[in-house]
């Protein structure tokens, strides 16, 4: 049986065609990389205190001591303020604060007539808009759990829509989504408003970098497909990311800065006429007319020939014959060997998104200029996506997942040895954590489609995926711990990058070896499990001997 990429092998795999479409699908991801790390800054907390209204009757002296001290850094507090009533009454009498009234005696109550915002770093974000600090501070990593809540929502339904509408329609109609909402976003006019905006434009994220990065998988050739799903996706994600901090490094206020981020997946509309659909998803609902029509106008901007017939009648017939036979996601705990895989994909994708999303999160936390920072931690992706596909090309794929989940979890781990005065070190630290980090990420997609056989393999991806989306809604809760101890997420976070380096050489090799076919050809576990299972084999071969 020839299969499609043999009926399709004569248009060459770098041709005008297969480079036009790597180039505009990859394009069409970079909007990704704005939304999903902008509320970096359209949530940021600048610098902040109570209020103190001009109304309060209060004299110069009392007024510069109304904001009590913190203990641990002498640093105004930034919830807290001084009884204005009692602060008045003082103030009326000629008391003088610290010479006729201990000040630090005087009774607290909070900020309520609203607080004062630095605008030394942005003239305005949704934390100052909607006051997102002190008691209200809960919001702020509930906003942005909120949008991954949104991508988990995404990523359960773009599948489905995908392969019952087409790769091409869902993917316009998600790149719709997450620009029109994004726009309507910017009239917000509260907090809730703006959470549930945004959750849906996580949904419209996640949709439409899914349906790219199948439908280039679909039309691109075998190498193509590889540079294109490790390479392609992966770096024009992080050019959005490296270009986030620039639009906001020139824009302080968080509508027009949103109103910007979302004008680039405007251009993308002209795509719909270059960008065709999914041949294969086309002989999948029968369509096969319109399938050949486009693989003959890929062989003319690739100045080929094609055959009189591309796709054989006895092909298209045993295609649909095996399109019959349907597996379930119980299917992914049939077995003891292919459950426990399963298990262990379930918690590597998790711990890896929850390191790659809260080293990402904690970025404005880090010392230095925010922008700065964000940008370094956006272009430390390029170099670890160029490592990852260079260690999938050469190298074991267990021990290039452990080498680089341990490089980054011991980086994160070694931060809190580091002086605090030394600052650069730290931040230096951090960047190669997140390269190790990502740089297993961006294999984890790889080594997870080889470890499952052809007839559950999109299924075993997809539990992966889910993974990833539960890790990153808990990811704003690990940066959230910064606010108790900065160090801490660094550690919990590196505590489980570390282990899960440990864990991922429980996993079975799968470099230089053909793709499983079958669940009954799933690779062995390593381990006593697997042990006891190619014990059971070796006793059913002799029997049978």
């Amino acid at each position: 049986m020839q299969d499609y990429d043999q009926a399709t092998s004569f248009l060459g795999e770098w041709g005008r065609f297969q480079l036009t479409v790597f180039f505009l699908l990859s394009a069409s991801i970079i909007p990704n990389g704005f939304n999903g790390m902008s509320v970096m800054f359209l949530a940021a907390i600048p610098e902040h205190r109570c209020l103190v209204p001009s109304t309060a009757n209060l004299s110069e002296a009392w007024r510069n001591v109304s904001i009590p001290r913190q203990l641990e850094d002498g640093a105004e507090s930034k919830c807290r303020r001084y009884k204005l009533d009692i602060l008045s009454n003082y103030s009326a009498q000629g008391l003088i604060p610290g010479l006729d009234v201990e000040v630090g005696g005087i009774e607290q109550e909070t900020c309520l007539d609203g607080w004062v915002y630095s605008k030394d770093l942005y003239q305005s974000t949704i934390v100052t808009e909607w006051d997102i600090v002190c008691e209200n501070d809960w919001k702020g990593p509930l906003t942005t759990s909120l949008f991954f809540a949104g991508v988990l929502l995404g990523s359960f339904i773009s599948g489905q829509l995908s392969d019952s509408f087409g790769r091409k329609k869902i993917l316009f109609a998600t790149m719709a989504v997450q620009t029109g909402f994004s726009i309507i976003q910017v009239f917000s006019t509260s907090w809730e408003m703006f959470t549930v905006l945004f959750l849906i434009v996580g949904m419209g994220q996640i949709s439409n970098y899914v349906a790219a990065f199948i439908l280039g998988s679909e039309i691109l050739g075998k190498s193509a497909r590889i540079i294109f799903s490790t390479l392609g996706t992966c770096i024009f994600f992080a050019i959005g990311y490296m270009l986030l901090p620039l639009f906001a490094y020139f824009i302080r206020d968080w509508r027009t800065l949103l109103l910007a981020l979302t004008f680039p997946g405007l251009l993308c509309i002209p795509l719909w006429w270059i960008i065709p659909e999914s041949p294969q998803w086309l002989i999948s609902q029968g369509r096969i007319e319109e399938a050949e029509a486009i693989i003959r106008q890929a062989a003319k901007a690739n100045r080929v020939t094609a055959p009189a017939v591309i796709f054989k009648t006895n092909q298209l017939e045993d295609f649909k014959s095996r399109q019959q036979k349907r597996h379930t996601f119980l299917d992914l705990m049939k077995t003891n060997n292919i459950r426990i895989i399963t298990i262990l994909t379930v918690f590597l994708w998790l711990i890896i998104s929850i390191g790659y999303f809260g080293v990402s999160l904690n970025t404005p936390n880090l010392h230095g200029d925010p922008f700065i920072n964000c940008f370094l931690m956006a272009a430390i992706e390029v170099p670890s996506y160029i490592i990852a596909w260079l260690l999938l090309r050469t190298l074991s794929r267990r021990y290039s997942m452990c080498g680089t989940l341990l490089l980054g979890g011991i980086m994160l781990l070694l931060i809190q040895l580091v002086p605090l005065d030394l600052h650069i070190l730290s931040t230096i630290m951090v960047m190669v954590g997140k390269f190790g980090v990502t740089a297993a990420f961006s294999m984890a997609y790889v080594y997870t489609s080889e470890l499952y056989p052809t007839v559950i393999r999109n299924m075993g991806v997809g539990v992966g995926s889910m993974s990833s989306r539960v890790g990153s809604v808990i990811s704003p809760y690990f940066v959230y711990l910064d606010a108790y101890n900065k160090l801490l997420p660094y550690i919990l976070m590196g505590s489980l990058t570390v282990i899960m380096s440990i864990l991922v050489l429980f996993f079975p090799e799968s470099y230089g070896k053909p793709l499983p076919e079958t669940i009954e050809q799933t690779p062995n576990v390593k381990g006593l499990c697997c042990r006891r299972q190619n014990k059971n084999d070796t006793i059913r071969k002799s029997s049978k001997l």
